[in-house]
């Protein structure tokens, strides 16, 4: 049943990604000052150059007819012209895009793996030291924007992914920690302390397989949570990525940028929470097919 629902998701994404592409430069269009260009005040273009401005403009302006001639040349494999950049749109993502990755993959690497070392030992060791820092770390973070912290790590000349990394932790800390919690108190567990084994061992062999799916689901989560920090770090930071492109073609009103880079952030989002939910679904399975609850000591 979970194997066709997650089937019946799939057949969704085109055109799940599609729209969300479309109400990306729908809201750009609606937006105020969508009829402006600073480029107008450049003295130095010729009335020719103004009047292009003005017809490019105009056929953005009317919805039904840009999208009827992005969808026509999507058939063919052509994401258009970008109207500020003056670049074909697949030019740009194609070399913006391995920035972007490096700085999500790393941002999500350190997130997630600060966030399992403070997690495990808050959740499993009865010393308060580490529920209480982590718990204080994981406070501050959740108050920084990631704007801000961006900004810290200019200031000081850190790397840019570490300010990614700084806005996945929180969450990973606090929810991997609470599934800990419950699930440390199962009865394999219990056992398996009452036995005297080390709390690595049953972290690793008794907690985490049955927290394992949800971990996974978190995951999936934790890609849209770094997506959505890339752009206002590589903004501040001077990255040349997919989240400064996205910055420069909504100030622009850039339609053509928008719905490609819009159908590009909701493709990446909806891949990562199917893997995870499909990942996390058969390891469920598999755990319920073999009876295991937890491993024997």
């Amino acid at each position: 049943m979970r194997t066709r629902l997650l089937a019946g998701r799939l057949l969704l994404f085109p055109l799940t990604i599609l729209l969300g592409g479309m109400l990306g430069a729908t809201l750009a269009r609606l937006a105020p000052g969508i009829g402006s260009d600073e480029r107008e005040l450049d003295s130095q273009l010729s009335p020719a150059s103004l009047q292009a401005l003005r017809q490019s403009r105009a056929e953005q302006g009317d919805l039904p007819t840009f999208y009827k001639n992005y969808l026509a040349g999507l058939l063919h494999g052509d994401l258009g012209v970008s109207a500020s950049l003056r670049r074909p749109v697949r030019e740009l993502i194609a070399e913006r895009l391995p920035v972007t990755l490096r700085g999500v993959g790393l941002g999500l690497a350190g997130g997630w793996l600060l966030g399992l070392c403070l997690a495990g030992p808050a959740a499993l060791c009865r010393t308060a030291f580490f529920d209480l820092f982590g718990s204080a770390l994981c406070g501050v973070f959740l108050c920084l924007p990631s704007a801000l912290l961006a900004l810290l790590l200019v200031l000081v000349g850190g790397p840019a992914p570490l300010a990614i990394c700084f806005v996945v932790f929180p969450r990973v800390f606090r929810y991997t920690r609470n599934l800990l919690l419950e699930t440390r108190d199962l009865p394999h567990v219990l056992m398996a302390r009452a036995k005297g084994a080390g709390w690595s061992r049953i972290l690793f062999r008794h907690v985490i397989p049955p927290a394992a799916p949800q971990l996974l689901a978190l995951a999936g989560v934790s890609v849209a949570m770094a997506l959505g920090a890339a752009i206002p770090v590589e903004v501040l930071c001077g990255l040349p990525g997919i989240g400064q492109l996205a910055w420069l073609a909504a100030s622009a009103r850039d339609l053509p940028l928008l719905v490609n880079l819009t159908a590009l952030a909701m493709a990446a989002t909806l891949t990562a929470n199917f893997v995870s939910d499909f990942a996390a679904g058969r390891l469920t399975g598999a755990m319920t097919g073999s009876g295991m609850v937890g491993a024997q000591i």
